[in-house]
C-alpha cells in the first residue's frame, strides 16, 4: 500500500526512569534563553497567547480527555489560574493554536508549579521546542524561544504533564512576537440537535465569519474538528444524555465554546447494534508509522471524518515464525519532537473518547509475516492479541501483500477474537488481483472468516486492467472499474457491510489508480441505489455497501483532507 521503503528497527518501549535518565544531562534547574532582538524593519512583539492568565477560566485553552478546569488557588498572578490533572494515559495537555508571521522570532514563557512540566511549540515550521521541569514546589518561570518558517502562519502553543503524575499549575503563559494577519472568530450560535439515532448525534450551527473550520465538544472533550457548519458525532450509547457545545477556529486562535446544547439518544432497534460500534457506513484511513514524503502526524491530529484508523504497520518479529512486533518508528518519533509508544496510547485513548476505532494493520507491501502452521498460528494469535490490549488498539487489519495461509491465519485470527470478544474489528486489504476469483487465498480467507469478518477494504489502484463480474475489462481510475471489482466481492459471498471501496489519497499516494474523491461517491451510490452509474450498471444494487477507505491519512492531508471531508460527508447522506 505505499512505496518500497527500507526495514524499519523499531526502538525500545520508554518509560518515564528511561526518560528522566535521558534528560539527566539536561541541566536540572532551568536555563531560561533570552528572546532575540528583533531585526531592523520587523514588527514590534506583541502578546499573542489569548487568556494567558485563565482570569477567563479556559476561554482560548483546549486541554485533553477533559483535564483541564480553571482554579483561584494557587496563582501566580490575578485570580485565575491552569490546574491539569494527568491520568495513566492522558498527559493533560492545554493547547492554544495563534495566528504568527513568517520567518519572524518568538519567546514563549509560563510560570507553572508541580512536578514534570513541559512548554512547548509545535507546527513552528522549523524546529519544534519544548522546556521542562522535574519540579517546582513554588512558582518557576519555563521560558524557550523559536523562529517561525518561511510559510508559517500559526503554531499550537501547549502545556502538559506526565503520565499518571499529580496536578500541575500555570499561570501566565506569555507568547511574545509579531502577530498574524487575522483575529479569533467570534462564538458560534444557532447550535441545535438535527438528528439522532441509537449510537450518533448529529449538529448543526451558524456560519462564523472569518473562522476556518469548528470544534465540537461532548462535555469538556474535543470529539470532532470540522471545516463545515455540521457534524455527527459517533459512538454513543443508546438512551443516553449528551451534553454539546462548539467554538470556532482560525489561524488566529479558538474562540470560547457556545451555549450548550442536550441530546438524547434513541433505543438501539430490534436487531441491535454492531458489536464492534462502528457506524453503518465507515470511512477508513491508513495513518504511517514512517516518514515517506506526506505529512508526518500525531495519531491525536487524525480528523474526526475519519471512523476507523489503521495504524501501518505491525512487522515480522524475525526471531520466531508468525510473530509481530509494534512500536513507534524511531524516524517518526524525531519528526514529531520525540513522540513514544505513550504518546501514542494516549492518543488512542483521546481517539475513542471521539467515538472513532483505531486497529492495528499487519504487514504492508513489504510485510513479510509467516502464518504456515499451527504453531506459527498460535504465535501469532499471542503476540497480536498482547499488541492489541498493550496498546488499546480494537482490531486488526491484514494487509499481508506477499501471501496469505487461509487455514492458518483463519485459525490465528479465530484465537484473536476469542480473546478479545465480539468487539473485535478484523480488516483485510488485498490488491485487486487477490479478489478477482473466490479460488483466490485472500478470497477464500475472507470467506472463511465471513462470520466474524468486519471490513474487506480492496486496493482498487496499482491494478492496470481487470475483469469485472460481467466478465468485461475494465481500466483502473474509473466509476466502472470501482463498480465492477465490487460486484466480484459481492457476487462471490462477502456480505455488503463488509465491502468498501480502497483508493488512494492523491496521486503521488500510489503508483497508478487515483480517482477524484466525487467518482468514489458516484461509485458509492450505483453499488447502493443504483444512481450516477458509469457504462456499466450492476444487475442489483446492495444498499447497505459499507464505505470507503484510503491510502493514506498522511497523504490526504498533504490535500487538505479533501478525500475525507467529501467522501465522509457523503456516507453520512446516504439512506
Amino acid at each position: 500500500m505505499e512505496p518500497p521503503r527500507p526495514r524499519k528497527t523499531h526502538a525500545p518501549r520508554r518509560y518515564l526512569t528511561a526518560l528522566l535518565a535521558a534528560c539527566a544531562l539536561a541541566s536540572a534547574s532551568l536555563v531560561t534563553l533570552a528572546a532575540p532582538a528583533p531585526a531592523a524593519g520587523t514588527a514590534a512583539a506583541a502578546e499573542l497567547i489569548v487568556n494567558g492568565g485563565f482570569e477567563s477560566g479556559l476561554s482560548g485553552w483546549t486541554c485533553s480527555g477533559g483535564s483541564g478546569s480553571a482554579t483561584g488557588n494557587p496563582v501566580h498572578s490575578g485570580a485565575g489560574a491552569l490546574k491539569a490533572a494527568p491520568t495513566g494515559g492522558d498527559n493533560a495537555r492545554c493547547s492554544q493554536t495563534v495566528a504568527v508571521r513568517p520567518d519572524s522570532a518568538y519567546t514563549m514563557s509560563a510560570w507553572v508549579q508541580g512536578s514534570y512540566i513541559y512548554l512547548g511549540a509545535s507546527g513552528t515550521g522549523t524546529t519544534d521546542v519544548s522546556t521542562w521541569t522535574s519540579s517546582a514546589p513554588t512558582w518557576q518561570q519555563l521560558t524557550t524561544s523559536f523562529r517561525t518558517g518561511a510559510n508559517t502562519t500559526s503554531v499550537t502553543i501547549h502545556l502538559n504533564g506526565w503520565y499518571g503524575q499529580p496536578a500541575y499549575y500555570a499561570d501566565d503563559v506569555s507568547l511574545l512576537g509579531p502577530g498574524g494577519s487575522t483575529t479569533i472568530p467570534a462564538v458560534p450560535t444557532g447550535l441545535a440537535v438535527t438528528g439522532t439515532t441509537a449510537r450518533s448525534v448529529t449538529l448543526g450551527w451558524a456560519a462564523v465569519p472569518g473562522a476556518t473550520g469548528y470544534d465540537v465538544y461532548r462535555a469538556d472533550t474535543k470529539v470532532a474538528t470540522v471545516a463545515g457548519t455540521s457534524a455527527e458525532v459517533a459512538g454513543l450509547t443508546p438512551q443516553t444524555a449528551y451534553t454539546f457545545s462548539v467554538a470556532a477556529t482560525n489561524s488566529a486562535g479558538t474562540s470560547a465554546r457556545s451555549a450548550p446544547v442536550t441530546a438524547t439518544t434513541g433505543p438501539d432497534g430490534p436487531t441491535g447494534q454492531d458489536p464492534t460500534g462502528l457506524p453503518k457506513r465507515v470511512m477508513t484511513g491508513y495513518w504511517h508509522n514512517f516518514v515517506n514524503g506526506s505529512t508526518a502526524l500525531r495519531l491525536r491530529d487524525v480528523p474526526a471524518s475519519y471512523n476507523l484508523v489503521a495504524v501501518a504497520f505491525a512487522e515480522a518479529d524475525r526471531s520466531r515464525w508468525g510473530a509481530i512486533t509494534f512500536g513507534v518508528d524511531p524516524g517518526l518519533s524525531t519528526a514529531l519532537g520525540g513522540y513514544t509508544n505513550a504518546d501514542l496510547k494516549a492518543d488512542i485513548a483521546t481517539m475513542h473518547a471521539r467515538g472513532q476505532k483505531v486497529i492495528l494493520s499487519v504487514g504492508g507491501e513489504l510485510g513479510a509475516v509467516w502464518v504456515g502452521d499451527d504453531a506459527s498460528a498460535a504465535t501469532f494469535a499471542s503476540t497480536a492479541t498482547g499488541l492489541l490490549r498493550e496498546y488499546g488498539f480494537d482490531g486488526i487489519d491484514i494487509d499481508l501483500e506477499n501471501g496469505v495461509s487461509p487455514t492458518y491465519l483463519a485459525t490465528a485470527l479465530r484465537a484473536v477474537r476469542a480473546q478479545i470478544g465480539t468487539s473485535l474489528i478484523i480488516t483485510m486489504a488485498p490488491q485487486t488481483l487477490d479478489m478477482q476469483s473466490t479460488q483466490a487465498a485472500y478470497f477464500q480467507l475472507a470467506l472463511t472468516i465471513k462470520d466474524i469478518l468486519t471490513i474487506v477494504h480492496m486496493q482498487y489502484y496499482n491494478s492496470g486492467t481487470m475483469f469485472g463480474c460481467d466478465q468485461n475489462l475494465y481500466a483502473q481510475g474509473g466509476v466502472d472499474f470501482l463498480t465492477a471489482q465490487a460486484c466480484l466481492q459481492l457476487q462471490g459471498g462477502l456480505r455488503p457491510d463488509q465491502v468498501a471501496l480502497g483508493v488512494p489519497a492523491t496521486g503521488r499516494a500510489a503508483g497508478s489508480g487515483y480517482v477524484p474523491p466525487g467518482v468514489v461517491d458516484n461509485a458509492l451510490d450505483c453499488l447502493a441505489q443504483g444512481t450516477s452509474c458509469g457504462s456499466y450498471r450492476p444487475t442489483s444494487t446492495w444498499p447497505t455497501i459499507r464505505g470507503a477507505m484510503t491510502w493514506s491519512i498522511n497523504w490526504d492531508a498533504t490535500a487538505g483532507y479533501a478525500l475525507a471531508d467529501t467522501i465522509s460527508a457523503h456516507l453520512r447522506s446516504m439512506p
